[in-house]
């Protein structure tokens, strides 16, 4: 990171906190390997004004997408997907926001306020021109390495189209991961489509990804092992109980915080064997980052509705490109649920994609085991 992008990074901050604290969009994510070489990337989505409605989308093999008008009232790109996928949508956008493809590419948005600036919209190249709220489900119909995805979005434009629910356009930077161990992170900067490797796999929020990197360097000191005791002037200090080389771990709820600590937690996460004890692993991981909905960033937003939220982490999901298999949980039900990518028939679908709520009736499970006399 140059000291002239640090300076702009720095210049960018009152503008990011303040449109932080108007929308919150506070999403984490992590990927975690497998000792049977599968790579699962997991994720929390967080908005706390307002029901995020998410539902899962199933879509065939060589379905028709449209990115729908440009500023200017003309249409965008549209274009047939080569793969079909499994993702979740939000806000009705019908495309998922997130998600795994039949070749197992898996691909996530993650809020970027002020820091996202998409490249320019130029009326003439409109049939080639995408909104950032599509970047998801484009790379995922189209591609399967993200040495692909990467050329892919060197050919098509991405703008920012305002959001009717929002009233402006969402602010996405996006990780890519596929099942050869390639991962991006996607960022469009100063209007340029921006690309970082991403070798430990999380994702947090604002500011632009390299930051984050560079501020790993503060807690070069973090460690899974305990602090040894040590003596001064003849008295001995020890450790007060386990966890003591995690002394200095941010524990709040800010980007930058949640990025330490997910790094921290999964860079030092149990040995799993892959599958969906990796998944498994993963979702207790993303647990330390559920947020209460009135605890944090978003509690005071003048959008709001009537609906009951139990958490500002609404979904939590995580994609298996080795096993093709997509699990999530709700803030209403816990319980996790999974879709088996290799027991559908993407071509068998027809031109249709299929729509569920992801909660069902939003009425947790629990079973209850009160002895009967």
């Amino acid at each position: 990171m140059t000291f002239y992008r640090i300076l702009k990074a720095t210049a960018r901050v009152s503008v990011a906190l303040i449109a932080s604290v108007s929308m919150a969009w506070a999403c984490t994510g992590i990927m975690l390997n497998g000792t049977d070489g599968s790579i699962v990337r997991a994720r929390t989505a967080e908005w706390g004004p307002f029901d995020l409605e998410t539902k899962i989308n199933i879509i065939p093999r060589g379905f028709t997408y449209s990115a729908g008008a440009m500023p200017d009232g003309k249409q965008g790109a549209s274009w047939t997907g080569r793969f079909g996928m499994v993702g979740i949508s939000m806000l009705d956008h019908g495309a998922p926001a997130d998600g795994i493809n039949e070749a197992g590419l898996t691909a996530g948005l993650f809020y970027l306020p002020g820091f996202t600036e998409y490249q320019e919209y130029l009326p003439e190249l409109a049939d080639n021109t995408i909104p950032g709220d599509l970047l998801a489900s484009y790379v995922l119909s189209q591609y399967e390495t993200v040495e692909e995805a990467q050329a892919g979005l060197e050919a098509v434009r991405v703008v920012g189209v305002v959001d009717e629910t929002l009233g402006f356009p969402f602010p996405f930077h996006m990780l890519v991961a596929d099942r050869f161990g390639g991962r991006i992170v996607i960022e469009y900067i100063d209007g340029e489509l921006t690309v970082f490797e991403a070798p430990l796999g999380v994702i947090t929020n604002s500011p632009n990804y390299d930051w984050h990197m560079t501020n790993l360097n503060n807690y070069v000191n973090l460690s899974a092992l305990g602090l040894p005791s040590v003596e001064a002037s003849g008295v001995t200090f020890a450790p007060l109980g386990a966890g003591s080389g995690m002394i200095g771990l941010p524990g709040d709820f800010t980007p930058p915080s949640r990025f330490v600590r997910a790094v921290a937690f999964s860079q030092t996460a149990r040995p799993t064997d892959g599958g969906y004890d990796t998944v498994r692993e993963a979702f207790r991981i993303l647990d330390n980052f559920n947020i209460p909905a009135d605890a944090a960033e978003g509690a005071q937003d003048d959008v709001q509705s009537d609906d009951l939220l139990y958490s500002a982490t609404q979904i939590t999901t995580a994609s298996d490109s080795q096993n093709l298999a997509y699990y999530y949980h709700t803030m209403y039900d816990r319980t996790v649920h999974m879709v088996d990518m290799k027991q559908i028939d993407f071509d068998a679908m027809g031109d249709e994609m299929i729509v569920f709520e992801t909660s069902g009736d939003r009425e947790p499970t629990i079973v209850n085991m009160t002895p009967s006399n």
